[in-house]
C-alpha cells in the first residue's frame, strides 16, 4: 500500500517560506514509515504562493527525499501539483517549473481543467491541451481539489485517464465508499492507482481494491496509518479498531483551523514550527484547540505503543 502525506509548509517570523524546517518534516514523514509525500498541494497552501515558491519548496523536499531514500534503500516517492493559475499556458509554466525542481509525478487539479464545471468534454478538451504542454516523459496523476470546487471525476474522465497511458495516481476526495469502489474496479489491472484522501473511508477503501492513503492526517499520526498499510489484511481485528480512531480524530479536520493544528502538532513531536499560515489568522489556533492536539497525541501515541508491543 502506499500511504502519502500532504505536506505543509512552514514559514518563518516574517513570512518567508522556512526551508530547513520543511526538510525536517521529509525526515519525520519518512521516520514514521510513509512510503510518499505529495508535495506543493492544498495544505501546502499552494493558492497562496508564487511559482518560484512552488518550485524551490518541492526541489527542496524532493531533494531531501531522494537522499533519505538512496541512503536507506526504501521508496519514497514524491509528488507534485501546484497550478493554480486561471489559463492553460500560466498553468503550464507553473507545473513545468515545479517539474524541473524534481518529482516523481506531476498531479493535476481537477478543477483547473473545469473551473466552471461545464462537464466532462470540456474537462478532457483542456487536460488535452496542459499536457500537450507539459515534459512528454512526466508521468501524471489527479487531485480533487476542495478549493476554489471539488470537481469529481465520472468513469468517462477515467477511461480517457486509461487510454493516455499517462496516469499513475489519484488523490480521491469523494468520501463516498462506494464510488470509490467502482472507480477501482475500473481501474483494476492498471498501473493507475487510487489512494484516498478521506480517513473515515480509509479501510473499507483498501478492502474495496484501493492502492492507499494521501491526505491531511498524516501530519499527525502517519505510523498509524503505516501500520494499517501493512497490517490491515493480516490483523483484520486490529485494523478495525485503529480505523475507529483514526476515523474519529479524522473529523478535527474541519472542526478546527487546519493548517495551524499540523504546525503546532510538529511542535509537539520536536520540531519548532511557527504558528504562521498564508490562509489562515494565527489567532484561530486557540487554547482550546492546543488542547485538542495534546488531547490526539496522547491517544495516538498510546496506540502505536500498542501496536508495537503486539508484534
Amino acid at each position: 500500500m502506499d500511504i502519502f502525506t500532504t505536506m505543509i509548509t512552514p514559514y518563518k517570523n516574517d513570512g518567508s517560506i522556512d526551508f530547513e524546517t520543511a526538510e525536517k518534516y521529509v525526515d519525520w514523514y519518512f521516520e514514521n514509515g510513509l512510503t510518499g509525500i505529495f508535495s506543493v498541494c492544498q495544505s501546502s497552501e499552494i493558492f497562496y504562493m508564487t511559482k518560484e515558491e512552488k518550485a524551490e519548496l518541492n526541489g527542496r523536499v524532493y531533494k531531501r527525499a531522494k537522499k533519505l531514500e538512496k541512503a536507506h534503500g526504501r521508496k519514497f516517492t514524491v509528488v507534485s501539483s501546484g497550478h493554480t493559475s486561471d489559463t492553460i499556458e500560466e498553468q503550464a509554466e507553473e507545473l513545468c517549473a515545479v517539474y524541473e525542481s524534481g518529482t516523481d509525478a506531476l498531479i493535476l487539479i481537477t478543477n483547473r481543467l473545469d473551473p466552471e464545471n461545464e462537464g466532462d468534454d470540456v474537462f478532457i478538451e483542456n487536460a488535452e491541451k496542459l499536457i500537450a504542454k507539459l515534459p512528454p516523459e512526466a508521468k501524471l496523476g489527479l487531485y480533487e481539489c476542495p478549493h476554489p470546487y471539488k470537481r469529481l471525476v465520472t468513469p468517462k474522465i477515467l477511461d480517457w485517464c486509461l487510454k493516455t497511458g499517462r496516469f499513475y495516481y489519484m488523490k480521491d476526495t469523494c468520501c463516498d465508499a462506494a464510488v470509490m469502489k467502482e472507480r477501482c474496479a475500473q481501474l483494476k489491472g492498471s498501473d493507475f492507482k487510487l489512494l484516498n484522501a478521506n480517513c473515515q473511508t480509509f479501510l473499507e477503501s483498501m478492502q474495496n481494491g484501493g492502492d492507499g492513503y494521501c491526505g491531511i492526517m498524516c501530519n499527525f499520526h502517519p505510523a498509524l496509518y503505516s501500520w494499517m498499510g501493512e497490517n490491515f489484511k493480516k490483523e483484520p481485528e486490529t485494523a478495525a479498531l485503529v480505523q475507529s480512531v483514526i476515523g474519529t480524530f479524522g473529523f478535527t479536520e474541519v472542526g478546527l483551523p487546519y493548517p495551524l493544528t499540523a504546525k503546532y502538532h510538529m511542535n509537539l513531536c520536536g520540531i519548532p514550527t511557527e504558528n504562521i499560515a498564508r490562509n489562515r489568522e494565527s489567532c484561530e489556533l486557540t487554547d482550546y484547540g492546543r488542547s485538542c492536539m495534546k488531547q490526539m497525541k496522547l491517544a495516538t501515541d498510546s496506540l502505536e505503543n500498542y501496536l508495537r508491543s503486539i508484534k
